[in-house]
């Protein structure tokens, strides 16, 4: 089951995260963290110029509004599907990169890292305070992401 957060124009650029807000604290009411892993998309409706050859990624609005959203919840990847490209467009947004026509998105590489590095910190301790199983996870982002974790920062963690 998908679960999609629709936003629009005027939620960017109002800084208005409240769609998100709404689709994730019935999440929370409910209890429905674990059932609801990698189901959340989103739908970004940002009106664009007529020839504004920017992905939404360059957007510096857009940027911020995940920004705001990720201060927000910084455990957010856990629900994101990943399957569809939304853990990809998630750390665009928050991660310095370039776009290559050959390539495709090239990150920074430093801060790719740190922004890994943070969520893997983060999520380990939500999960663990959600009962979740966590390491399997969060190698597998760091593999969705292009790192392979070494079982020997588990066990400093």
């Amino acid at each position: 089951m998908t679960i999609t957060i629709t936003l629009d124009t005027e939620h960017v650029n109002n800084l208005d995260i409240s769609p998100a807000l709404e689709v994730i604290s019935q999440l929370l009411q409910h209890k429905a963290m674990a059932s609801s892993e990698q189901q959340l998309s989103f739908n970004i409706q940002y009106a664009l110029s007529p020839g504004d050859p920017r992905e939404l990624s360059e957007i510096p609005e857009l940027r911020l509004w995940f920004v705001r959203l990720d201060a927000k919840y910084p455990w957010l990847p856990f629900l994101l599907d990943w399957k569809s490209g939304e853990l990809a467009r998630y750390t665009a947004m928050l991660v310095p990169h370039q776009f290559s026509a050959k390539e495709g998105i090239q990150y920074n590489p430093e801060a790719l890292e740190i922004f890994l590095m943070h969520k893997i910190f983060i999520l380990g301790d939500w999960l663990k305070e959600q009962g979740i199983p966590s390491r399997s996870r969060l190698k597998s982002m760091a593999q969705m992401l292009g790192y392979d974790l070494d079982e020997a920062l588990f066990e400093m963690v």
